[in-house]
C-alpha cells in the first residue's frame, strides 16, 4: 500500500511538472507566472499565491478521465492569483464569491480556445456564461458576484453552479487575515492593554503578544504578496497587449480582468484635497497651543490664562476652483448629481471651505450650457438642492478650457488652483497644456481605459464609489 502511494506521488508530480512546463511554453506572455509556483502534495487542489497544492490520487483520477483536466486546473489556479481573487477582503458572501471567481477564470480559459483545456463541461459552462454576459457585459469576478448575489435564490442553485465550475479549494484564501483573524487581533490588543493594570498571568500575556505579532506579520506578508501579484499582473497585461495584436484579437475577458486588477485605486477625497491651497484662517492652532500652561493659569488666576491661544492657523483650503460637467447625451443625470453631491460633501468640511470662495460649476456638451458661480457654502447648498442639467448633445472638452482662459484673462480668477472635468466618455481634448492643474474624472463600470493628454491627470471611478 505504501509503495503504491509513493508510486502515485511520483507519477502525479511528473504529470504536474510536465503540465507546468507545457503551459509555460504554450503561453509565453505569462510563462514567468506559470513557472513561479512550487508544487506541493496536499489534500486538495489549491493555491495560496506562492505554492500549488495537489492531491496525487486526484491528479491521477482526473488525468485518467480527461488529460486536459490537469492543464485546466493548473491554469485555473494561476488565474485566481493573477486576478487577485485570493487577496480580496472577506466582506463578501464567501459561497457566492468562490463561485464568481471560478466562473470568471473558467470563462477566460474557454475564451483562450486551446485544445489542451477542452473538457466535457465546457458546453454546459458556456450556457450559464452566456446568460450572465447578457446581464453583466463584463465578466470580472466582481461583476459576476453582483449578478449572482441579485439572482441566486436557493441553495440548490449554488450547488449546481459549484459542481459545474469548481476546480480547486479556496479555504486557504480565508485563513490568512480573515475577518476572524482581525477580530482576534483587536481582542488580543485589548487583552494586553487590560492586563497592564491588573495582576494578569505573565505567560498568558506573553502568548497573547506572540499571537498578535504573528497576525501582524501575516498581514504584512499578505500585503507584500498582493502587491507583488499586482506587479505581475501589470507585466502580463503589457505582454498580453503585444500578444493580442500579433494574434489580431483582444483576448476578451482576460484583458478586461487584468485592467481591473492593475487599475490604480483612488480615494476621491484625498484626490480633491490636492487642489487646495495654503490659507490663513481664524482658528485655534492646537499644534502650537500648550493646554497645561493655559489651564494652570485659569486655576491660579481664575479667568486669567497664562498663554492666550493663537488665533490663526495655516490650513489647506479650496478658494478658487472649477468643476466642469459633461452634459452630453451619454452622461446619466443621476451620476452627475451624485458626483456633485460627493464633491460638495468633501468641500463643505470645516477646513476645506474658505469663508469666501470662487467656485465655477460649468455645464458643457459641445458648447457651454451654463456657468454657475458659487461664492459661499450657502450658495453651494442652494445650487445642489435646485440643480438642473442642460445640453445632452455630443462631447467636446475644448469649449470649457477656452472659456476658463477667458475668465483668467478677465481677472475672474486670481490664483486658479485646478479644474476637474467630470465625464463618462471620449471627447475632443485641448491641444496645449493648461496653466492650472487639470483632472478628468471618468465614471466607468466596464474597466475601459481612457486616454487623456499627458499634462492632465486621469481618475477613473466606479459608479458605486460615488
Amino acid at each position: 500500500m505504501i509503495e503504491e502511494l509513493e508510486k502515485a506521488k511520483r507519477i502525479a508530480l511528473e504529470i504536474m511538472s510536465l503540465t507546468r512546463s507545457y503551459l509555460a511554453t504554450k503561453f509565453k506572455f505569462m510563462s514567468n507566472i506559470i513557472s513561479r509556483f512550487d508544487l506541493k502534495v496536499g489534500y486538495l487542489f489549491s493555491v495560496d499565491g506562492i505554492m500549488v497544492s495537489y492531491n496525487p490520487i486526484e491528479v491521477l483520477k482526473r488525468y485518467n478521465i480527461e488529460k486536459s483536466q490537469i492543464a485546466r486546473a493548473y491554469m485555473h489556479m494561476v488565474l485566481h492569483c493573477l486576478f487577485h481573487h485570493n487577496f480580496e477582503l472577506i466582506q463578501l458572501d464567501p459561497k457566492i464569491w468562490d463561485i464568481a471567481c471560478d466562473i470568471a477564470v473558467e470563462n477566460i480559459i474557454n475564451e483562450l480556445n486551446e485544445d489542451c483545456f477542452k473538457t466535457s463541461k465546457v458546453i454546459y459552462q458556456q450556457e450559464i456564461v452566456s446568460k450572465i454576459i447578457s446581464n453583466t457585459k463584463i465578466m470580472t469576478a466582481e461583476k459576476i458576484y453582483n449578478h449572482l448575489k441579485n439572482n441566486i435564490k436557493t441553495e440548490s442553485e449554488i450547488e449546481k453552479l459549484r459542481d459545474l465550475f469548481k476546480v480547486d479549494d479556496h479555504e486557504k484564501w480565508y485563513n490568512i487575515l480573515s475577518k476572524n483573524s482581525q477580530d482576534d487581533l483587536e481582542k488580543d490588543s485589548q487583552d494586553i492593554h487590560n492586563s497592564n493594570g491588573h495582576n494578569a498571568n505573565n505567560t498568558d500575556n506573553q502568548n497573547n503578544s506572540e499571537h498578535q505579532n504573528n497576525n501582524i506579520n501575516e498581514s504584512i506578508a499578505r500585503e507584500k504578496l498582493a502587491q507583488r501579484w499586482k506587479e505581475l499582473a501589470q507585466s502580463v497585461l503589457t505582454d498580453l497587449e503585444t500578444f493580442s495584436k500579433e494574434r489580431g484579437d483582444q483576448s476578451g475577458s482576460f484583458m478586461q480582468s487584468l485592467k481591473a486588477v492593475t487599475r490604480e485605486k483612488y480615494n476621491y477625497e484625498e484626490f480633491l484635497k490636492k487642489f487646495a491651497v495654503i490659507n490663513e484662517a481664524m482658528k485655534v492652532n492646537a499644534d502650537e497651543f500648550d493646554y497645561i500652561f493655559y489651564t494652570y493659569g485659569l486655576q491660579l488666576y481664575e479667568k486669567m490664562p497664562l498663554i492666550e491661544p493663537l488665533e490663526y492657523k495655516d490650513i489647506k483650503q479650496i478658494k478658487e476652483f472649477v468643476v466642469a460637467i459633461d452634459t452630453s447625451a451619454s452622461v446619466q443625470g443621476d451620476l452627475v448629481q451624485k458626483f456633485l453631491q460627493k464633491t460638495y460633501n468633501i468641500l463643505k468640511q470645516e477646513e476645506s471651505f474658505a469663508q469666501k470662495i470662487n467656485l465655477h460649476i460649468i455645464q458643457c456638451d459641445t458648447r457651454i450650457q451654463q456657468d454657475k458661480k458659487i461664492a459661499s457654502q450657502e450658495e453651494f447648498d442652494e445650487y445642489i438642492n435646485s440643480m438642473k442639467l442642460f445640453g445632452f448633445e455630443g462631447t467636446d472638452f475644448t469649449p470649457v478650457f477656452n472659456y476658463v482662459d477667458e475668465l483668467i484673462t478677465n481677472k475672474e480668477f486670481i490664483n486658479l488652483k485646478g479644474l476637474i472635468y467630470f465625464t463618462d466618455g471620449d471627447g475632443v481634448y485641448p491641444t496645449k497644456p493648461t496653466s492650472y492643474n487639470t483632472a478628468f474624472v471618468f465614471i466607468d463600470d466596464n474597466y475601459n481605459d481612457r486616454e487623456v493628454p499627458p499634462w492632465a491627470t486621469k481618475l477613473i471611478l466606479q459608479s458605486k464609489e460615488i
